[in-house]
């Protein structure tokens, strides 16, 4: 596996905890602020003295409401249990078979299973699993006090509020990077797009329409093989597993990418609408819609079934949500917004897409992908 970086979700496990077997419950993570220290074994000098560094800080941790997680390969470790109080927010965490710290691209075996070598690493997590930052153990006397001061910038967690009624989507901050946000912009802008229209049901056939009185966006379709790999890569990281956990689908397919473009000039908006109401639309499960940019007014996604609420994901992070979902792009009052789109959808889906595209008629109108392209064939570890 590739190593993990920021934005990339946290690999799920379930480790023997030593928390865990003095109290009897099961290790559950996540729903709290998290530091996990890889560090393979504290026989290493340079480990042991960052061991200790961290557990001067227990107290911080707590006052932070902030878990600490030890976690180690060697079985000799198991002395640091007397270190800290079972209810505190410092655990040791033991994979003594190394499964845990392989699926982090931490250890890796030498040939024919003859040693190993192993990267001391500390990963933030958030609540979400989502990784916020990644420190690489590079001096014993800097690397604890560096997290600390990582820890110490976040801002607090907000209050607990009572939610009257919220569209069922789900929010994924920083797929993209900000260079892959302004990179995408500038093909966009180099290109200039086309107009951008829609699918409707005209009898037995799907019509793409063109009607500025519905919707007015340009859209740039996204070919380059290289540039839909690097989409690919980040969406089977950081989307799909978080569709697979929210709604229990597991995504395989994408229906094009583009970087769609709303503008003050006509006040660019799409009106009120579904994305699968049309048999060459059926395929469709889940939209995607992630921001690239600021600096615009206006342009935000709304679900009327669900309130008047608006949401404006900041640029490089996504929306979520159903195709059933009845949604509208608010006008663009001033600037321009751009936004990446696409559809995603599984296997069987794939087969009903290749059914009905000869049902689709695209008449002056550029085809925007007309296969089934897959993001991701396997599972990851």
């Amino acid at each position: 596996m590739s190593p993990l970086t920021i934005g990339d979700r946290a690999p799920w496990f379930s480790p023997t905890a030593a928390t865990s077997e003095a109290s009897g419950q099961d290790f559950i993570m996540g729903g709290y602020r998290a530091v996990l220290f890889f560090f393979g074994s504290s026989r290493n000098p340079l480990v042991k003295q960052t061991v200790a560094a961290f557990c001067t800080a227990q107290a911080r941790f707590e006052q932070l409401g902030i878990h600490f997680f030890g976690v180690s390969i060697d079985p000799s470790d198991r002395d640091l249990e007397a270190t800290v109080p079972p209810t505190s927010h410092f655990h040791w965490l033991w994979d003594f078979t190394g499964e845990i710290s392989m699926r982090y691209g931490l250890c890796q075996l030498g040939q024919q299973g003859q040693g190993i070598t192993y990267d001391p690493t500390s990963f933030v997590v958030s609540e979400n699993l989502q990784i916020l930052n990644v420190f690489p153990l590079e001096t014993q006397l800097t690397h604890a006090q560096q997290v600390l001061n990582y820890l110490e910038s976040l801002p607090p967690a907000p209050p607990p509020r009572f939610i009257t009624q919220q569209a069922p989507i789900i929010l994924i901050p920083k797929v993209f990077s900000p260079e892959l946000c302004q990179h995408l912009i500038d093909r966009y802008k180099a290109d200039g797009g086309s107009a951008s229209g829609f699918m409707r049901q005209d009898g037995e056939k799907t019509v793409v329409a063109v009607d500025p009185k519905i919707k007015r966006r340009r859209d740039w379709l996204i070919t380059d093989a290289d540039l839909i790999q690097q989409i690919n890569l980040l969406l089977s990281r950081r989307i799909v597993p978080e569709i697979e956990k929210a709604f229990q689908f597991r995504v395989t397919c994408f229906e094009r990418y583009v970087v769609a473009c709303y503008e003050e000039t006509n006040q660019g908006f799409f009106q009120p609408h579904r994305d699968n109401t049309s048999i060459g639309t059926a395929h469709r499960r889940f939209a995607l819609s992630l921001n690239l940019n600021t600096g615009y007014q206006g342009g935000c996604l709304r679900f009327p079934e669900y309130g008047a609420n608006l949401y404006a994901p900041p640029p490089g992070s996504a929306a979520v949500f159903s195709c059933s979902l009845l949604h509208e792009a608010t006008p663009v009052i001033q600037g321009q917004r751009f936004v990446l789109l696409s559809f995603l959808y599984n296997d069987e889906d794939a087969k009903l897409r290749e059914q009905t595209q000869k049902q689709i008629v695209r008449s002056g109108v550029v085809p925007q992908g007309v296969g089934n392209d897959r993001i991701q064939t396997t599972r990851p570890k």
